[in-house]
C-alpha cells in the first residue's frame, strides 16, 4: 500500500498512468528518478521490479518490515526473492529475512544497501520537548491515511490502550467527514479471548462508548493447540511469544473474513516505540531506555509485523499498522526519552506520554480507565489460562530426557523450555533447513524483552519467560486508577496540555473447533 501516491503521481506530469493502482506509481517513479525514488514511498510494501530495457532489477522493503520478504541463494548462482520462507526453502541453499529499510540492486556488487536512514538510528539521545498536541496529530494522521481503501475494513479492538485509540481515531473521522464504511453504516470492531478473558470486557466497554459494531470471538484452549502446527506453517516461526500471540490472532482473522471484511487496521509497534512492555519499568535511565526502544523497533520485522502481516493473510485479510507509519515514528522518537521514563513518583505509567496526549477532558477519546489500562501483552491479555494450556500441552509432548539433549538435537538456537523445544519440533518439520532456523532470532527474554534489557534487573535471569507476567507481576494493577501525581512533573510544566457516543451492538461469535 502506497499511501502517498496521489502526491507522488502530481511530481509524475509527464507520465500517462493505465491504471488506479497505487502501485503503479512504484514503475514511474523509477523510471523517471532511479533506484532513489524508494524513499519517496510512504506505506508498506514489499516488491522486485525488472526492469526490461537491460534486465537489471532491484528488490526493496518497507522501512520498519511490514511486509514480509525472504532472499535466498541458488546453488547456481541465482537470486531469489519471495514473501514467504516457504517459497525458498526447496530451492536455495541459503536465504534469509530481507532487511527492512534495504534495496537490492543487481547493478551494484554487494546489492544490498540501506534506503532508510532516519535520525533515531544510530540511537543517539534526541532532545525535543513533549508536545502532546503533536504526538496527537501525528497520529491521527496516521490512522487516517490508512483508511485509504475501496473495501469493507473494520479494527482489531482488544481494549487496551493502542488498539482501542486506534478505533477511536477511526470512529470520529467517519463521523466527522462521513467517509463511506463500505459495510453498513458503522464502524466494525473485532476482539478474540477466551470466555471471561481481560481483552473481552475492556474492548466491550471501548465499542460500547464508541458506538460500533462490535464481534467478540470466543476460543477455547484445546482450538488454540490444535491450529498450532498451521499457525507455524504460516507464520514461519519457532518465536514463543509470536507463536502464543499469532495463534488467536489467527483464528481471529478466518472469522474476519468469512464476514467479507478485507482490511483491518491494527494497534502494533507503540509498545516498542514508547516503551510500553511492563519490563520497562525496570529501565535504569533514559540512555537506556532510549536504545532499547531502537533495538525493539529494529526487530518488529521478526516479531510483532510478521505475525500481524501473515496471522492475518494466511487467510486473504489485510493488516495496516498505524503506529508504524514513518512519520508517526520520527515524530515519537526525536522526543527526549526522559518524558518516557515510568515514575511512579511522578504519577507516569507505561506509554505515559501517548496517554496523556490523548487525555482530552472537553471531548474524550476514550474513558478514563480505558486509557490508562495497564499494559496486556495480547497472548496474555486473550485469557491467562491460554499460556498455561500451552505450557502443559508442551509438557505432555516434551520430556525430561529430551530437553537434557536439547543442545545435542538443535546447537542453534537451543530451546531452553518444554514449550520452545515443542515449537521448535513443529518448525523443523515444515522448515528443516539450518537457513531456516536462522531467520527466528535467539537470546533470552523477560516479558518481551532484548537480551541486554535483560541485565537491567539480576531476578530476571531466573524469569526468562516471554509473558508478560514475567515482569512486576501483571496480575495485580501497577497503578490505582486515575491516580494523582504525587509531585510536579517537569516534562509539563512547558508543555501543551489537551485540551460520548452511542452504545454499540454486540455480535457475540463462535470459532469452531472445525474451522482449523
Amino acid at each position: 500500500e502506497i499511501y502517498n501516491h496521489e502526491e507522488l503521481k502530481a511530481k509524475l506530469k509527464h507520465h500517462k498512468f493505465q491504471t488506479g493502482s497505487d502501485c503503479e506509481v512504484i514503475a514511474h517513479l523509477y523510471e523517471e528518478y532511479g533506484e532513489e525514488f524508494v524513499d519517496m514511498l510512504d506505506g508498506m510494501f514489499s516488491f522486485v521490479l525488472l526492469d526490461t530495457r537491460d534486465k537489471s532489477f532491484i528488490a526493496a522493503r518497507d522501512a520498519i518490515g511490514i511486509c514480509p520478504l525472504y532472499m535466498g541463494w541458488g546453488l547456481d548462482g541465482s537470486v531469489w526473492f519471495s514473501s514467504e520462507m516457504k517459497a525458498l526453502s526447496d530451492d536455495c541453499e541459503r536465504f534469509i529475512s530481507f532487511p527492512p529499510g534495504h534495496l537490492y540492486s543487481s547493478k551494484t556488487v554487494g546489492g544490498l544497501r540501506r534506503w532508510y536512514n532516519p535520525p533515531w538510528f544510530s540511537e543517539s539521545i534526541p532532545s525535543a520537548p513533549y508536545d502532546p498536541l503533536l504526538i496527537r496529530e501525528s497520529f491521527e494522521k496516521a490512522v487516517i491515511k490508512r483508511l485509504m481503501t475501496d473495501v469493507p475494513f473494520g479494527v482489531l479492538l482488544s481494549g487496551g490502550l493502542d488498539s482501542s485509540l486506534v478505533a477511536s481515531v477511526v470512529s470520529r473521522h467517519l463521523a466527522e467527514t462521513k467517509v463511506a464504511r463500505q459495510w453498513g453504516n458503522k464502524l466494525h470492531t473485532f476482539c478474540i479471548g477466551l470466555k471471561g478473558s481481560p481483552d473481552l470486557k475492556a474492548a466491550k466497554e471501548v465499542a460500547d462508548y464508541l458506538g460500533t459494531v462490535h464481534h467478540e470471538l470466543h476460543f477455547t484452549v484445546q482450538e488454540g493447540i490444535d491450529a498450532l502446527e498451521e499457525v507455524i506453517y504460516h507464520i514461519e516461526t519457532y518465536d514463543v511469544t509470536t507463536i502464543r500471540a499469532s495463534t488467536p490472532m489467527f483464528l481471529m482473522s478466518r472469522k474476519i473474513k468469512s464476514l467479507g471484511v478485507k482490511m483491518v487496521l491494527s494497534g502494533e509497534g507503540s509498545d516498542e516505540i514508547f516503551g510500553g512492555y511492563l519490563y520497562f519499568h525496570k529501565a535504569p535511565n533514559k540512555k537506556e531506555l532510549h536504545e532499547e526502544t531502537c533495538r525493539k523497533i529494529k526487530a518488529l520485522h521478526l516479531y510483532d509485523c510478521l505475525r500481524a502481516n501473515k496471522a492475518t493473510s494466511a487467510w486473504g485479510l489485510e493488516a495496516r499498522v498505524p503506529f508504524l507509519d514513518k512519520n508517526f515514528i520520527n515524530v515519537a522518537m526525536d522526543l527526549d526519552p526522559e518524558c518516557k521514563m515510568i515514575r511512579r513518583d511522578l504519577g507516569r505509567m507505561e506509554k505515559w506520554v501517548l496517554r496523556n496526549a490523548f487525555d482530552d477532558e472537553k471531548k474524550p477519546y476514550l474513558p478514563k480507565h480505558i486509557l490508562y489500562r495497564q499494559k496486556e501483552q495480547f497472548s496474555d491479555g486473550v485469557g491467562y489460562s491460554w499460556i498455561d494450556g500451552l505450557k502443559d500441552h508442551a509438557n505432555a509432548h516434551v520430556s525430561d530426557s529430551m530437553m537434557t539433549n536439547a543442545s545435542f538435537v538443535y546447537p542453534e538456537n537451543t530451546p531452553t523450555t518444554k514449550e520452545a523445544y515443542y515449537y521448535r519440533t513443529v518448525f523443523e518439520k515444515f522448515y528443516p533447513k539450518n537457513a531456516a532456523r536462522l531467520t527466528v532470532p535467539g537470546g533470552p527474554s523477560v516479558a518481551c524483552s532484548t537480551a541486554k534489557a535483560v541485565e537491567w534487573d539480576a531476578a530476571w535471569s531466573k524469569l526468562l519467560d516471554p509473558s508478560g507476567r514475567a515482569a512486576l507481576g501483571v496480575h495485580d494493577a501497577a497503578y490505582e486508577e486515575e491516580k494523582a501525581p504525587a509531585s510536579v512533573d517537569p516534562v509539563l510544566e512547558n508543555a501543551f496540555h489537551p485540551p460520548a457516543h452511542g452504545e454499540s451492538t454486540l455480535v457475540k461469535s463462535a470459532v469452531p473447533a472445525a474451522a482449523v
